[in-house]
């Protein structure tokens, strides 16, 4: 994915422009297009043939989001469902100007859905898709920044894209565009850092908290912004905290009365709590440091998910002994000892167990590539047979993609 969406390599883009700096890639430094991803046709096709539904689209008009009764209505007998897109609603507001934005494609479109499962695994960090379809002229949003990395991609037409230096550095989620609004103003009446036009096969990379606004020219613009929610030091200083719940110390209640108490009061007992908190965080380290990532991996899978499985041909496969599989891509697993002689596999809902003798099979899968039940390391056919259907149930293995 990085090496479409940038123009210098990984390592580069790694140490000097990841949540540092914006970088423009253009079709020139890098020919490529991204016809393959999005395309006009495949706008038209999601709009009047998929059944797209609310929240999955909406539409803005100079920075102004639309009342969803503009564009959303029933599909009629068969579909009776009221947030479904009304494609000639769709049609009135764009020619009036609109933007509409397809967002979470990384849920809809076969080629997002791949695409944004490489920028997961590129980046670390959790990603998405969406697309922005503005008419000639026109502009969907003001200048605001993003609460997440945006990686903006040209699919067709041009737009200008106007961007300045953030007004408050590293936003969190919590501390949205709309609570600078003032300062925001005043920025963008300055000088830009980068004020160009994106043609087809354009790339733009901006980090969280930098100012943009874009408006399209003389033809219909379409866009792909791949959103990345980066892990910040402060979800690793959480997870660490989150820890602490584990020691019970940290679970009793503070003295009655400490919420009405005066100031002088209350900075002591919030100094003494700090206190014993950095001797826990010292005398406890490696065991918290354990805890914390595993709770930080954790976060991860809730915010990403593994690649979709296809129910109908992984029970036909689950039915071949013979069958090759594969650990199902994105999906992260703990593979711990267990009481009784049996070893367990953490998975982000549940945990399974298998017996002892199937440790190293487990890690081999665990490892990757294409495994055949026959050659299931520890195991005969037989068992290993026996535990690749189980995992083909349980969705932990899919049928290799060559099947």
């Amino acid at each position: 994915m990085l090496s479409r969406c940038s123009a210098v390599d990984a390592r580069t883009f790694a140490e000097q422009y990841w949540g540092r700096r914006p970088l423009l890639s253009t079709a020139v430094d890098l020919p490529r297009d991204f016809s393959d991803l999005l395309s006009p046709g495949a706008v038209d096709e999601l709009i009047a043939e998929r059944g797209i539904r609310a929240p999955f689209i909406r539409l803005a008009r100079d920075g102004e989001i639309l009342a969803k009764d503009c564009y959303l209505g029933s599909a009629g007998f068969g579909a009776e469902i009221a947030d479904q897109v009304d494609s000639a609603k769709v049609l009135a507001e764009i020619a009036s100007g609109a933007t509409i934005v397809l967002q979470g494609l990384h849920r809809l479109w076969p080629p997002l859905i791949d695409f944004v499962r490489d920028a997961v695994d590129d980046l670390g960090h959790p990603a998405q898709a969406n697309a922005y379809i503005t008419p000639p002229g026109n502009r969907g949003f003001d200048p605001h920044y993003d609460v997440h990395d945006v990686f903006v991609l040209q699919v067709s037409g041009q737009k200008r894209w106007v961007v300045h230096e953030p007004v408050h550095a590293h936003p969190l989620p919590s501390q949205p565009w709309t609570q600078h609004r003032a300062a925001i103003g005043e920025r963008v009446r300055g000088e830009p850092v980068i004020d160009t036009v994106l043609n087809a096969g354009d790339a733009l990379y901006l980090p969280r908290g930098w100012l943009h606004a874009a408006q399209a020219l003389d033809t219909t613009s379409i866009h792909l912004t791949i959103g990345v929610s980066a892990t910040t030091c402060l979800d690793v200083a959480r997870a660490v905290l989150d820890e602490l719940s584990t020691v019970e110390a940290f679970r009793r209640s503070l003295p009655m009365g400490i919420a009405a108490a005066d100031h002088d009061e209350t900075v002591a007992t919030v100094t003494k709590v700090m206190a014993e908190v950095v001797a826990a965080l010292r005398d406890n380290a490696a065991a918290l440091s354990t805890g914390a990532a595993a709770r930080l991996s954790d976060r991860h899978a809730g915010l990403t998910r593994p690649v979709a499985v296809r129910p109908l041909a992984t029970l036909s496969a689950a039915a071949d002994a013979e069958v090759d599989v594969c650990w199902r891509r994105g999906l992260t697993a703990r593979l711990n000892s267990s009481e009784g002689g049996r070893v367990a596999l953490q998975l982000p809902d549940r945990t399974i167990t298998f017996p002892i003798s199937c440790a190293e099979a487990l890690r081999a899968l665990h490892r990757g590539g294409v495994v055949r039940a026959a050659a299931l390391p520890g195991l005969d056919p037989a068992d290993g047979a026996v535990l690749i259907r189980r995992l083909l149930r349980e969705a932990v293995v899919v049928p290799s993609p060559s099947r």
